[in-house]
């Protein structure tokens, strides 16, 4: 029976040893981001002595510096190798978090705050291009929906590590929390450094291009991902798809507190069945996802989740009892079969249309785009579900209908860039 079982997890942490790896290695590295993201929030207001309004100012300044600097710190990657880049930014990110104990102000948990959030994505970067790198073409979606699945076990476990600390309310077991993520990401820095090294599935690029990056030195050449218009607003369209996760964290929590009958008690079921449903379904979701139309045909599926989550959960407004409970999770339900497509068809996309020698600089592109295109999205979605009602919801649909209409030329146009600037078009999978 032991051996059926761990024959069992090992299937699903991946079919082969390298990606069995990368699962572990995610399954920790959310493990240790689960415990402080969870008590981060007590933390700041207990522990560091901060309110509420002023976390919130950190967070926004935090989040705009690293705006503006994600392109270059994705770069890092492709100038000094990224499982290096990776290794070290994860190390200095669990080291930072022992730094949280010595901060005592506004003025030092800002800059803590944009230091670590320049490193992690810094890491996220790095640890993006390796993937990309370390897989041959038909297997890179696949991968990381292994990854995914992953990450959400090590997120669980961090939130009930850290629920077993908050439920004491001592402050010294909430001191404990950034302690205890600092030693878990040590341990996934050590793992990753023991990665092996990248074997470069670069078969689409010509070797003169990788010549003509070392040579270069990434100043201002045609080929900068950021003059490749047709991802930047790929990687834009791209975020607007992914509000699905304001749907899931904002909107329709909100929704389902101030505008309709339904238990409050429910939440926990919406979470818990949105978890469940990534853990045990994003595989099979990104199953034959490889070239840019497998890609955008899961856009597509995506946005029709999305589309349909908006009409379900519209018109709880007006039911009562179990109806309502039952639309309201039906409705959580197609929005998270959004998630799961539109998460597949983003990692198809970017495989396929980064540059093999710029996969860094791509990434940090790609963060910027997903950050312009996500941003204005909680604020807006609020307003328009909690104020114009079924009519506001209908909006919301519109909105991602229509990114998911435009997300097409724009990546054909990022596919036809690549072509101009001497990258050949991949081998028919």
């Amino acid at each position: 029976m032991s051996r059926y079982v761990s024959d069992r997890i090992a299937r699903l942490a991946g079919p082969t040893p390298l990606v069995r790896r990368l699962s572990a290695q995610s399954v920790l590295s959310a493990f240790g981001d689960g415990v402080f993201l969870t008590g981060s929030a007590v933390f700041f207001t207990q522990i560091v002595g901060l309110s509420a309004a002023r976390v919130g100012l950190g967070l926004s300044i935090a989040g705009a510096v690293t705006f503006l600097l994600a392109v270059p710190l994705g770069k890092l990657s492709d100038r000094f190798g990224a499982k290096r880049v990776w290794a070290l930014a994860s190390l200095v990110e669990a080291l930072l978090y022992l730094a949280w104990l010595a901060v005592g102000g506004f003025a030092t948990f800002v800059a803590m705050l944009v230091v670590l959030e320049l490193v992690v994505t810094t890491s996220r970067s790095a640890r993006n291009a390796y993937r990309f790198d370390i897989f041959p073409r038909e297997e890179r979606v696949s991968s990381n929906a292994y990854f995914r699945a992953a990450r959400n076990v090590g997120y669980t476990l961090g939130a009930l590590l850290a629920g077993v600390a908050l439920a004491t309310n001592d402050d010294t077991m909430i001191r404990a929390v950034p302690v205890a993520t600092a030693a878990l990401l040590v341990l996934n820095a050590v793992l990753v450094s023991r990665m092996p090294s990248v074997i470069h599935h670069t078969e689409e690029a010509p070797l003169e291009a990788a010549l003509e990056t070392v040579l270069d030195g990434g100043k201002g050449d045609k080929r900068s991902a950021l003059r490749n218009r047709g991802y930047v607003a790929m990687a834009v369209l791209g975020g607007v798809l992914g509000t699905h996760q304001v749907l899931l964290n904002v909107v329709i929590p909100l929704w389902l507190v101030e505008e309709t009958d339904a238990p409050r008690v429910l939440l926990a079921w919406l979470f818990g069945t949105n978890t469940v449903m990534a853990v045990l379904l994003q595989v099979a979701a990104a199953r034959g996802i490889t070239t840019v139309a497998d890609s955008l045909r899961a856009q597509r599926r995506g946005a029709f989740f999305f589309v349909l989550s908006c009409g379900i959960v519209l018109v709880t407004h007006d039911t009562v009892g179990w109806v309502t409970i039952v639309l309201v999770w039906v409705g959580h339900v197609t929005v998270t079969g959004a998630e799961l497509f539109q998460s597949a068809g983003e990692w198809g996309l970017q495989a396929e249309l980064s540059d093999p020698a710029r996969r860094g600089e791509y990434q940090g592109v790609s963060q910027l785009g997903y950050t312009l295109g996500t941003v204005w999205a909680p604020a807006l979605y609020t307003f328009l579900a909690m104020h114009w009602g079924a009519q506001g919801w209908l909006v919301i649909a519109a909105i991602v209908l229509l990114a998911a209409v435009l997300i097409h030329p724009a990546a054909r146009a990022a596919e036809r860039h690549l072509t101009r600037m001497g990258v050949p078009a991949p081998e028919p999978a």
